[in-house]
């Protein structure tokens, strides 16, 4: 039983606090490297916007399960201005995208197959939206 001696509560504790952010690193990591070399624009509420979300929310999907995922959308997207309805619409795709994903390698694919399809307003519940040219700020991050 020596070899568990770093089994300790208040290190189990701390691993277990650990976690999270460990996975909120991967999830950001990885989805900041795809949209870097996306070749996107519109960082900002246009297309970028939309594949960033998209293929987070497909990640947090195939990697957890879309609670995950609807949970998230209704803290952090939870008003009803435009942008905030335009995330909550993506979200939901990308949960579908990650919960029909038959690898972590298809992701990209298929969310950028999406986002290709994707317009301005989408009223289609399967379609990729973003907000008009106009109200796009450039920036690769959150």
């Amino acid at each position: 039983m020596r070899y568990l001696h770093w089994l300790k509560p208040k290190k189990c504790w701390l691993w277990l606090l650990g976690l999270p952010v460990l996975y909120t690193s991967f999830v950001l990591g990885f989805v900041w490297w795809h949209c870097h070399k996306s070749g996107l624009e519109g960082g900002k509420y246009g297309p970028l916007d939309a594949y960033r979300h998209t293929l987070a929310s497909a990640l947090v999907a195939y990697t957890t399960t879309p609670r995950l995922v609807s949970a998230t959308t209704k803290i952090m997207e939870y008003k009803n201005r435009p942008i905030d309805l335009m995330d909550q619409h993506n979200n939901a795709i990308g949960a579908e995208i990650g919960v029909n994903a038959e690898s972590l390698f298809d992701l990209d694919a298929a969310v950028k197959n999406q986002v290709a399809h994707g317009t301005i307003d989408a009223s289609s519940a399967q379609q990729t939206t973003w907000l008009p040219p106009q109200y796009w700020l450039e920036s690769l991050l959150w």
